[in-house]
């Protein structure tokens, strides 16, 4: 028995199943004596003995040696648990965005079998937002092109699923960062704040509105910067901002110089459901990790979606802070970047090295 415990303890794979590895999930199967199933490596069942473990090249071989397949796992299933659960929750956000109203917290796990308190927990770690957020988000996709497409803005809070004046009200600063009026003329009557520094990347542009940081842009000529703001916001009062700003933009330029420097200020970030979906994760990759667009997207629980997740790479208005630069191709190689090829070789180098 101690003989076996140790070839147990020094085979490789073992270390994959004590860590749960999903990197493995396809490259073996594991069979625990003591119960008769076999799992595959990121399996959530409570840790086997190493007594009790044996390890098989797949499904088949297990199941001639005589064990069935877990239950929790599906160690048979092609589709990776990870995978499982990215479908589940986008299935869920399709059923947001079709729905007039937010559905129950219960409704939504019912929907696809799990607790809510799972369910919810589940949700936030794919998406980075809650369901009732998710929904906010959507919905204020729904008012902003409402607002730009609506003859007024009361069909355009109707439009967008809200059954009463006094519920968007509430509610429309959070939604779009400024009045529905001043939104739907392109941001005329907002004030942005501007202020331009150096950094070793280039000359860099900090924006800020009444809400945060809505701008983070690097380039190498202030004036190219400071047009790109422009057609960002067109209508809005554009104002160099006073020496007090300075110091956030000091904040800015040590998080671009710093790699891993977390940046402790408010941010505005602006954009589509499904853009904020890929900031967040975008937020979420590691200091020296990259991923590729395809991976975000199965993430996301829309592998079809490849190109939207490069779309809204490219739309990203906060550089460095949410962190396009560390989205690849799928061969390893550098897709485009907005403020220039060299400059996310640079940033992802010195991440790496960092």
């Amino acid at each position: 028995m101690a003989e076996t415990t140790l070839s147990t303890e020094q085979d490789p794979r073992w270390q994959a199943v004590l860590q749960k590895d999903a990197c493995f999930d396809g490259a073996f199967v594991y069979s625990v004596a003591s119960t008769g199933v076999y799992c595959r490596p990121s399996c959530a069942a409570r840790r086997p003995l190493p007594i009790n473990v044996r390890f098989h090249a797949d499904g088949e071989a297990a199941r001639k040696a005589g064990f069935r397949p877990c239950k929790r796992c599906h160690p048979d299933d092609q589709t990776s648990p990870a995978q499982r659960q990215a479908e589940l929750i986008g299935q869920v956000c399709r059923m947001i965005e079709q729905a007039e109203e937010l559905p129950s917290l219960e409704q939504m796990a019912e929907a696809v079998g799990l607790s809510a308190w799972h369910f919810h927990r589940l949700f936030k770690s794919i998406t980075g937002l809650t369901p009732k957020a998710y929904a906010t988000a959507h919905r204020a996709e729904k008012v902003r092109a409402n607002l730009s497409d609506s003859s007024s803005v009361t069909d355009a809070f109707y439009a967008a699923g809200f059954n009463s004046s006094s519920r968007f009200y509430e509610q429309s600063d959070h939604l779009l960062g400024m009045t529905p009026g001043s939104y739907r003329r392109g941001g005329d009557g907002a004030t942005i704040h501007y202020a331009i520094g150096q950094c070793n990347l280039g000359t860099v542009l900090v924006a800020r509105s009444e809400r945060g940081l809505c701008a983070i842009l690097i380039g190498d000529q202030p004036e190219a910067l400071t047009q790109d703001l422009t057609r960002r916001f067109p209508k809005a009062r554009l104002e160099l901002a006073e020496a007090d700003f300075q110091t956030a933009v000091v904040d800015v330029v040590a998080c671009i110089e710093q790699p891993g420097r977390s940046l402790d200020l408010p941010l505005d970030i602006q954009g589509t459901a499904f853009q904020q979906r890929v900031w967040q994760a975008l937020r979420d990759i590691p200091v020296g990790s990259t991923t590729t667009y395809r991976q975000l997207a199965e993430q996301l629980g829309a592998p079809k979606s490849v190109r939207a997740v490069a779309g809204a790479c490219a739309a990203n208005a906060l550089a460095v802070v949410v962190p396009c630069h560390r989205v690849i191709r799928g061969d390893g190689s550098l897709a485009g970047y907005r403020w220039g090829l060299e400059r996310k070789r640079e940033l992802l180098k010195r991440e790496k090295s960092g």
